[in-house]
């Protein structure tokens, strides 16, 4: 069972170093425990302005207030170690720290930046080239067939949404394949 102080020893951990703590991988299921018993505590005692009821309010405030500063704290060094991955690749021993959650979310951040730059790539490429690009929502299965560039695209699926080359959209657009988005 979590306890007070082994929460504000995290946080004080958590505050003083760089990396990720290493914290109990049950540890938010410990903290929700940690906080109805106090809850339990607070309302099953009919005297409310008991020195003891009193203590336990403040515990419960000051708890809440210091596991919501401990996962602020954790998001901003999980942000930082997605740049520092999207750049020079992950650290086994920063994504060992990670709670299941955290981990979850670092991957679907470090995605979401992945995708952006290759965005960026695509577009400063683009207009270097003169390319332009067209999202379609394909409306009939297209098989495999060969670029203007002589790469191989396809094959892509009724529904599937791509961006292609304008004149590769405009010929799929005339064969009734896809429409623009």
């Amino acid at each position: 069972m979590l306890r007070y102080e082994d929460l504000y020893e995290f946080l004080r951990k958590e505050k003083s170093s760089e990396g990720l703590q290493k914290l109990p991988i049950e540890f938010v299921k410990n903290f929700s425990e940690f906080i109805h018993e106090h809850k339990r505590n607070i309302t099953r005692n009919g005297d409310f302005f008991s020195d003891e009821i009193m203590k336990e309010k403040k515990q419960y405030e000051n708890s809440m207030t210091m596991f919501k500063e401990l996962i602020l704290r954790r998001k901003k060094k999980l942000l930082n170690l997605v740049f520092i991955a999207n750049e020079t690749g992950v650290m086994k021993k920063d994504f060992e720290d990670m709670l299941s959650f955290e981990k979850d979310l670092f991957e679907q951040i470090l995605m979401s930046v992945e995708q952006t730059d290759k965005l960026v790539s695509t577009l400063l490429l683009n207009g270097a080239t003169g390319l332009q690009e067209v999202l379609l929502l394909i409306t009939d299965d297209v098989e495999p067939f060969v670029g203007m560039g002589g790469e191989s695209l396809g094959p892509y699926k009724k529904g599937d949404s791509v961006r292609l080359d304008k004149r590769i959209a405009d010929i799929l657009i005339g064969g009734n394949k896809a429409i623009s988005l």
